[in-house]
């Protein structure tokens, strides 16, 4: 009886120790904020004395960036540009769009998070297997073996690994001495069935330039409220840095 007891105690106290050990893994490593910021396509621009920007920024994610334009000028004239506010006296337009800026989820690209839910789940069916072994106090042991796992869960569920994600479509026009032709066509939707098409041909003396800027921030336990300034100005960095 002693000898089961004693086995017993160091089971549970094992159950204990894999499902708290996802959760604080998780705590240990995503404890400081980390960012990363990643452009689509390269975009290079002709070198130019000109040194004139106008700026177009719009947000239409669910989230207020009122301060994004602020931020994208502050970075641009860091860079020795003037920011104006008409297009026509402009050498450079830059236009962007945050498309996204939400809580996103990492679990297909970090398979130890996956891990460490698991920890949780088998703590449970550990406690739950004891019964197995003694039958003799089934209740009593069934009832350590699933504290043991709920204990992991609450551990699991107060540690979030928590990436917040901001998606940009950025555009970039500057000024050319030659005639610029461009081809639109747009396809438009007609009902469920059909689509009308549209092509239009224009001349101008800009070329255009468009990519994608991806910015991540993620840390433990994150809030949308402390991702957010370093995502502006991670994009702000971004788009100021080409030109």
């Amino acid at each position: 009886m002693k000898t089961k007891k004693l086995m017993m105690v160091a089971l549970v106290s094992s159950t204990l120790a894999l499902s708290g050990c996802g959760a604080m893994s998780t705590a240990i490593k995503k404890r400081n904020l980390e960012v990363k910021t990643q452009m689509s396509e390269t975009i290079w621009l002709e070198p130019a004395s000109e040194r004139t920007v106008f700026l177009q920024i719009k947000n239409t994610s669910d989230k207020d960036m009122s301060g994004l334009q602020g931020k994208i000028a502050d970075a641009v004239k860091a860079k020795g540009y003037q920011v104006v506010t008409s297009p026509d006296k402009a050498y450079y337009w830059i236009q962007a769009n945050v498309l996204k800026a939400d809580k996103m989820d990492l679990r297909e690209s970090q398979g130890w998070l996956n891990r460490g839910y698991e920890g949780a789940a088998v703590g449970a069916a550990l406690g739950a297997g004891i019964t197995g072994y003694n039958s003799s106090s089934a209740g009593a042991t069934l009832g350590v073996g699933l504290a043991a796992g709920l204990v992991g869960m609450a551990a699991d569920a107060m540690v979030e690994d928590v990436n917040y994600t901001m998606i940009t479509d950025v555009q970039i026009a500057e000024r050319t001495k030659a005639t610029v032709t461009t081809d639109n066509v747009a396809a438009l939707r007609q009902g469920t069935s059909g689509a009308k098409i549209q092509t239009s041909t224009e001349t101008g003396n800009q070329h255009k330039y468009q990519t994608r800027v991806v910015s991540n921030a993620n840390k433990v336990n994150l809030k949308f409220e402390e991702a957010k300034p370093v995502l502006e100005d991670q994009l702000a960095k971004s788009i100021a840095n080409i030109l």
